[in-house]
């Protein structure tokens, strides 16, 4: 098997380079060639227009993917492909270092292959690298801190301690769930041991330096009334309106884990973790990550918040069907048709492999609504903004931040002024001018200018077609009843929108 030993003795196998690095460069090639398929997703478009109002956070996340959305784009302007260079890479990554994690927990070729496998094709790891999003880069994060603690278990190498606090620090910065991960992991390792790990000094220092690159976005949060609070609660009503509650969460994870292969192995492999004797020294990383999901249930948090602990069980599923531990009952999985199958029902729901025509119609991506007819908002809102009375004296104001940076991205060449909103970060990155008494208000429902302007009036509506801002609503408010630093305050809105 080409095995060495390691320094405290332990052997371990090879990487198996070639079927791993072969997997992780068709998870690229894939990625590559579907990312200007169809269009921007929502979320994309936020992060441009945040980008061009850099901060140390905002209200509904921290700073770092404003920052590499507007590094990107400015490399290589309006190229989808370079845009989402980042996220392929990442989700490429992943691909290696879950394979890793196989090799720490002793899995030779097989195991390593399984679990790269089962990363390639799992539907919420795939899907989410065809986006420059957060749920792209917080997963990776978790998945390299899982494999240095996996690393350090084995070979009490207490420098990955430091790296585990370099890597926190940038996972804190992407998204603060990676709080929660420390947290219940250490609670974890309290209980189930290696309780020696809380007692290296060097992982107090990878705290310090976690702690240092989480101060500025932190303090941003601190000076502007701490909005990441407001947001949990917001995102926990969104999951119970729009995603089914509390009762979808399990479903939508194991969905995530990936249709059969991905979520038979999340199961198995954290039965393996807790009841393992072979693996008696990991089964902190199963309590974490039976312990973060229910953590995230209680809370309403979404599903794929527990994608960074996919790998670690994966590879304790690989390893243990490797060394034919694993009952009958289990070892079909860990077959070639199988993968297959799996790999034919995720991938045209996770990538936009369909044609935009299939768009609303199954089969297409989830989130394809999310990713189509952009422009044409623009295009809709531009018609009806030069119909207004006053454009000079009008501000373009939506109720859902993805609207706004549609307009933002597309609406500038057709003439549109800058757009505001009220929704979630947006309302942080800009307020209307003193000089716009009226307003062209995007959005389903107008509630929220009720009170505040004299007369609201029907102004249209966006052109119907299959994309997530069309068949929208448009009205226009005329007749401001006080100054935007009263009226816009209350138009402050960190829930679903009225989008």
């Amino acid at each position: 098997m080409g095995n060495r030993t390691a320094p405290g003795g332990v052997r371990v196998a090879k990487l198996a380079r070639v079927p791993v690095l072969a997997m992780a460069g068709a998870v690229g090639l894939l990625l590559l060639v579907t990312s200007g398929r169809y269009g921007y997703f929502g979320d994309e478009l936020y992060f441009l227009a945040a980008g061009r109002h850099l901060a140390w956070g905002y209200a509904d996340q921290p700073p770092a993917l404003p920052l590499l959305a507007h590094l990107v784009d400015a490399l290589a302007p309006g190229s989808l492909v370079v845009f989402r260079l980042p996220a392929t890479l990442a989700t490429a990554a992943g691909v290696v270092v879950a394979a890793l994690i196989a090799r720490e927990l002793g899995g030779g070729r097989r195991a390593q292959v399984l679990t790269a496998g089962t990363f390639a094709i799992s539907g919420q790891l795939l899907g989410t690298g065809h986006y420059l999003a957060t749920s792209t880069f917080d997963p990776l994060l978790w998945t390299v801190l899982c494999w240095l603690l996996v690393r350090w278990v084995r070979t009490r190498a207490d420098g990955l301690l430091v790296w585990a606090g370099v890597v926190t620090a940038v996972a804190v910065n992407v998204k603060f769930l990676v709080l929660a991960f420390w947290l219940v992991a250490g609670i974890c390792v309290l209980v189930f041991g290696p309780r020696g790990l809380l007692r290296r000094p060097l992982l107090w220092a990878g705290a310090l330096i976690a702690a240092a690159g989480a101060a500025p976005t932190v303090v941003w949060q601190a000076a502007h009334g701490w909005p990441q609070l407001e947001m949990n609660a917001a995102i926990s009503a969104e999951v119970e309106q729009v995603y089914g509650g509390r009762l979808m969460f399990l479903p939508g994870m194991l969905a995530g884990a990936g249709i059969v292969v991905g979520a038979v192995l999340l199961v198995y492999g954290v039965w393996r973790l807790l009841r393992s004797p072979e693996l008696r020294a990991y089964r902190f990383l199963g309590a974490a990550t039976a312990g973060l999901t229910a953590v995230f249930l209680a809370t309403g948090g979404r599903s794929y918040y527990v994608a960074g602990m996919f790998a670690v069980c994966w590879a304790a599923a690989a390893v243990s069907l490797e060394a034919g531990a694993a009952a009958r009952w289990w070892r079909w999985v860990a077959t070639w048709p199988v993968y297959a199958v799996s790999a034919l029902i995720v991938v045209p729901f996770a990538l936009p492999v369909v044609p935009v025509s299939w768009v609303g119609r199954a089969p297409a991506p989830g989130f394809a609504t999310a990713e189509i007819g952009w422009p044409d908002v623009a295009a809709s809102v531009a018609r009806a903004y030069r119909q207004v009375p006053d454009p000079a004296r009008t501000a373009i104001v939506t109720g859902f931040y993805w609207h706004a940076a549609a307009l933002d991205r597309f609406g500038r060449p057709l003439g549109l002024p800058e757009p505001y909103s009220g929704s979630r970060g947006y309302w942080d990155l800009g307020t209307p001018p003193a000089g716009a008494r009226d307003v062209l208000f995007v959005g389903d429902d107008p509630a929220v200018l009720t009170g505040h302007f004299a007369a609201i009036t029907p102004a249209g509506r966006i052109d119907d077609g299959p994309g997530f801002g069309q068949g929208t609503a448009l009205w226009l408010a005329t007749g401001r009843a006080g100054p935007w630093s009263a009226v816009w305050p209350r138009m402050r809105d960190l829930g679903v929108g009225t989008g």
